[in-house]
C-alpha cells in the first residue's frame, strides 16, 4: 500500500492539507498528518484546529512514498523553517522519490533549487519564488516526480493527481466519480 505525508503546520490552509488526506484515504493511500513543531495540534489559517498523527521526530522514513505539502502563507513559512523537513525534501529529490505542494508551498520546493528545470504552478504573486522552474498557470502540473498545485480552489484535482502518481488514474476517477466532481 501507498503510503503520504501530509506535514502540516500552525497557519496551513486547512482544506489544502485535508482534502488530500480525505481523497487520498478513500483511495485506499495510508496518509499520516505530521506536525513540524513538537505538538499534534495545530491551529490552521482559519482558526481551526487540527489534531495530527505524528510529529516529525516519529515519522519512519522508510516507509513514506510521497511527501505532501499544503499551503497558507504563514503554514509555508512554518514548513520552511523547519530543517527536519527541508533535509527530506531534499533527499526525496535527490532519490528521486516525489513531492507534491499546493497555493504557496511550491516556493519551499523552488527555493531549495528542487523545481530546477522542471514546470511547476503555483499561488499568484508566488511565481517568482518558482527557483529554476518554468512557470506553467495550470490547475495542476505533474513534472517527473514533482506535483504542484495552484491553491484551495484546485485541491481536489491536487488530491486527484497525487492519487493516480501512486494508485492509477482508475482509481483517481473512482475517487472522483464518489465524491460527485464534476458530474
Amino acid at each position: 500500500m501507498a503510503k503520504i505525508t501530509v506535514f502540516i503546520a500552525d497557519g496551513t490552509e486547512e482544506i489544502e492539507a485535508l482534502t488530500v488526506v480525505d481523497l487520498a484515504r478513500r483511495a485506499g493511500i495510508e496518509v499520516d498528518t505530521v506536525s513540524v513543531n513538537d505538538s499534534t495540534t495545530v491551529t490552521g489559517s482559519h482558526n481551526i484546529k487540527i489534531i495530527l498523527d505524528a510529529v516529525i521526530g516519529q515519522v519512519a522514513w522508510d516507509a513514506v512514498d510521497m511527501i505532501v505539502l499544503p499551503g497558507g502563507k504563514v503554514g509555508v513559512d512554518n514548513l520552511k523553517a523547519c530543517t527536519k523537513l527541508t533535509d527530506k525534501l531534499q533527499e526525496f529529490a535527490r532519490d528521486g522519490k516525489p513531492l507534491a505542494a499546493v497555493c504557496a508551498a511550491p516556493s519551499i520546493l523552488g527555493g531549495l533549487g528542487l523545481l530546477d528545470g522542471k514546470k511547476a504552478t503555483c499561488y499568484p504573486g508566488f511565481e517568482d519564488k518558482l527557483t529554476g522552474a518554468e512557470y506553467v498557470k495550470e490547475p495542476v502540473v505533474k513534472d517527473g516526480n514533482i506535483i504542484t498545485s495552484r491553491g484551495l480552489g484546485t485541491s481536489i484535482q491536487f488530491a486527484a493527481a497525487i492519487i493516480e502518481y501512486l494508485v492509477g488514474k482508475d482509481t483517481a476517477d473512482k475517487v472522483l466519480n464518489q465524491i460527485i466532481y464534476n458530474d
